[in-house]
């Protein structure tokens, strides 16, 4: 029996025990299994261990995703992590390659996927406020939102989730240091219902922006020379 002898259902049954590029190579093949491979209901779930990964095509974003999840464990994330006016030209150069991807692919997934329920984020330096605000608008239904290692998210995110996190149960801020006690304080006051965890955030020291030359003061001045 030929693999195209199978109707839909069985055919979103094999696809779904491969992995992207092997669902990508498989589709290839044939008009009825690219079909199946642009079935919506092949991707409730989407995992990606890098950020190239979000540059391929060897997935889909549609209503029916409902788990996502990022996760970027390399040594590049520690540049990423460095405030930008400490970072070397060379560190510059290294995050210019990949400082825009993870926040223009979650627009995508504001505007294709409002179903989903449960986000995970690490090691996505350069995710802002901004686009997780966005997230929290356009995602109703997000009971789980977990960011590690986010050193952009600030209190302004903790704001949004008090804001538009009706349907959130679950929010974790790991590692997070511009995310600062007094934010986290007024979370669990707005919502009590809410699991909270923080761990490191508020003790980790917070970004501080560079200190310019200060004019010096009266006593100074005067043992200046004219």
């Amino acid at each position: 029996m030929h693999i195209t002898q199978l109707n839909r259902e069985c055919l979103l049954h094999v696809f779904s025990f491969l992995d992207k590029d092997s669902r990508k190579s498989l589709a290839r093949t044939c008009p009825q299994l690219q079909a199946v491979f642009e079935d919506p209901a092949l991707w409730p779930l989407l995992h990606f261990r890098s950020l190239s990964e979000l540059r391929k095509d060897n997935f889909l974003l549609s209503p029916a995703l409902r788990s996502l999840s990022i996760c970027w464990h390399s040594s590049r994330v520690q540049v990423c992590s460095i405030e930008d006016w400490l970072k070397s030209a060379f560190q510059r150069s290294i995050c210019s390659r990949h400082e825009s991807l993870v926040s223009d692919f979650l627009l995508q997934v504001c505007d294709r996927c409002p179903n989903l329920t449960s986000v995970t984020l690490s090691g996505c330096g350069h995710v802002t406020d901004d686009c997780l605000v966005r997230l929290l608008r356009c995602c109703p239904r997000l009971r789980v939102l977990r960011l590690e290692n986010c050193a952009r998210v600030t209190n302004r995110t903790l704001a949004a989730v008090a804001a538009h996190g009706c349907a959130l149960q679950t929010l974790h801020v790991d590692f997070c240091r511009n995310v600062s006690a007094a934010g986290l304080r007024r979370l669990r006051a707005a919502c009590p219902r809410l699991v909270l965890r923080a761990e490191h955030s508020a003790a980790m020291i917070p970004d501080q922006p560079p200190r310019g030359p200060q004019a010096p003061g009266p006593g100074l001045r005067k043992l200046l020379p004219r």
